[in-house]
């Protein structure tokens, strides 16, 4: 029997398929294909928004809260990634009416360290 071994993406293929995800709206689809088990979630201090959130079932929980709460949606854009080692950031834009928050502009950097063509981090800065 032989032994077929999986190929483990590369940073540069993992920001690449990200991306063409990213720009469908598929934040979903990131999570589950690329999200390792043990992924962190890291916000800016005392963020109004989120919290942070460590493993793939929480960090779904955080995004589940928030899209819920999401009135109406205004404009959402997301770069192409910038790639380095481990890591690659895009810049993501998001134009929004958030119950309890009224209308809401985020302009951020999200930063995303991979490991095994896995996602372990996302790191916002806004």
């Amino acid at each position: 029997m032989e032994n077929v071994q999986q190929k483990v993406m590369t940073t540069q293929e993992v920001a690449a398929r990200f991306h063409k995800l990213a720009q469908q709206e598929k934040w979903y689809e990131i999570q589950d294909e690329f999200f390792a088990d043990n992924v962190r979630s890291i916000e800016p201090a005392g963020s109004p928004y989120f919290n942070d959130a460590e493993g793939k079932a929480e960090v779904r929980k955080k995004a589940d809260s928030f899209i819920k709460r999401i009135e109406a949606v205004h404009r959402l854009y997301t770069s192409e990634p910038i790639v380095t080692g481990n890591h690659f950031a895009v810049v993501r834009e998001k134009d929004l009416t958030v119950q309890g928050h009224g209308m809401v502009q985020i302009h951020q950097i999200m930063l995303y360290e991979v490991r095994d063509g896995k996602i372990v981090s996302e790191q916002f800065f806004y």
